[in-house]
């Protein structure tokens, strides 16, 4: 201790004396020094702790599912895409509603599914349209197999028409194939609607649960919108109703209006990724939502870099904020930049779980259970205006996706 004592005492008389003998070289170099600490400083405030994903409150694991519950759960993908894979279950049964939002996204939700399909059988699987970020995932790749290969199918309900003619369309087409050559059955929309070549309207899960396929005209009528195609469907739990559109757009939204007596709805998969083009006033005021879960990476440039056209929209927002303020939204766009466009992801929600016996109701998600209007990320990007009058919405061209 008294040796390195006598060190640090003769370091800082060397120090003096520098300072004694060239004063203005040692001033210089403590400026220097000043300033290469505060530009250090600024860099790691601007650029790596601004850049680290805001911080939530982390949630306990989801509580087990339990039998007589019915679950629904909207999946995050795997990567920093918008994209929709929703997972419906009720006691043995499960339905699964999509698998995008690209082919190695298998690799997330496979394994997902897995511990809630435990017997390695999906008894209902809906295609909702041809979009990539919709059945990639059906396809998977070789290092993820995709939900065909992985799991045994029932029946498959799929779009009536499309325009696609991608490969990754040819390749779901294929894999379809395969699985009804291993005994699914499959049918379209409308053959569902019908009730023709053996489809019904209704398909009941389990006692007092059940499904609907929804009629829309764009299952009869081609557009240059390929979200108009969207499969709809009802699940109903006793007085409970849970609405899934796909990307319906607002001229489909419409014809699912006056084609079908649509109830108050528990619950709401919001439009297309919360397009500015989707939930729209005419749906959301024949189904007044309680709760509205969104299935996008928010803030993320994928498809648009004018701030208005960013999923979760603000014109979204404010039409469903008439309604509800429960909007959740699963992930969250991290390290943004917009030239050239790249970013990251991380989770918002995260997997958001949904679990109701039928009177109990409640939202969790894997990450935090926040609304979206609570978060740091809305609080920096969007304003919450309530449940203020807004107007009609206006008839925008779609953005992709």
């Amino acid at each position: 201790m008294a040796k390195r004592n006598k060190t640090e005492k003769e370091a800082a008389e060397a120090v003096e004396r520098v300072a004694k003998k060239h004063p203005k070289l040692f001033w210089t170099a403590v400026a220097i020094l000043l300033v290469l600490a505060i530009a250090v400083g600024v860099y790691w405030y601007f650029f790596i702790y601004r850049k680290q994903p805001p911080q939530e409150p982390v949630q306990p694991p989801l509580g087990d599912i339990v039998t007589d519950e019915l679950s629904i759960h909207f999946l995050e993908l795997g990567n920093a895409y918008a994209g929709d894979c929703t997972l419906i279950k009720y006691g043995d049964t499960e339905v699964l509603i999509d698998a995008g939002s690209r082919q190695n996204s298998a690799a997330a939700i496979v394994p997902y599914i897995s511990k809630y399909c435990t017997d390695g059988k999906l008894e209902y699987v809906i295609a909702t349209h041809a979009h990539q970020d919709h059945i990639a995932a059906f396809v998977g790749t070789k290092a993820a197999p995709g939900v065909f290969d992985s799991f045994e199918c029932g029946t498959i309900i799929e779009f009536p028409l499309t325009n696609a003619t991608s490969e990754i369309y040819s390749d779901y087409v294929a894999k379809r194939n395969e699985e009804v050559a291993a005994g699914a059955v499959c049918y379209t929309a409308l053959q569902c609607w019908e009730e023709r070549d053996g489809a019904s309207r209704s398909y009941a899960l389990g006692e007092n649960v059940s499904m609907q396929i929804l009629y829309q005209r764009f299952y009869e009528e081609k557009t240059g919108d390929e979200n108009n195609y969207s499969v709809c469907m009802l699940l109903t739990q006793g007085n409970y109703h849970y609405l899934f559109t796909g990307d319906l757009e607002k001229e489909g939204e419409e014809s699912l209006v006056a084609h079908n007596d649509l109830p108050h709805c528990k619950l709401f998969k919001g439009g297309h990724h919360g397009s500015r083009t989707s939930s729209g006033e005419a749906l959301l005021a024949a189904i007044t939502p309680e709760t509205v879960c969104v299935c996008c990476c928010a803030g993320s440039p994928e498809y648009s870099v004018d701030p208005a056209a960013i999923f979760p929209t603000q014109e979204m927002i404010d039409r469903v904020s008439r309604y509800t303020d429960a909007i959740y939204v699963t992930s969250l766009a991290v390290n943004v930049t917009y030239t050239p466009k790249h970013w990251e992801y991380a989770s918002m929600n995260g997997n958001i779980v949904v679990r109701s016996d039928g009177a109990a109701f409640k939202v969790e998600g894997s990450n935090h259970s926040m609304k979206l209007k609570d978060t740091d990320w809305f609080k920096q990007n969007r304003t919450w205006n309530g449940a203020t009058s807004y107007g009609n919405y206006r008839n925008y061209p779609s953005e992709e996706g």
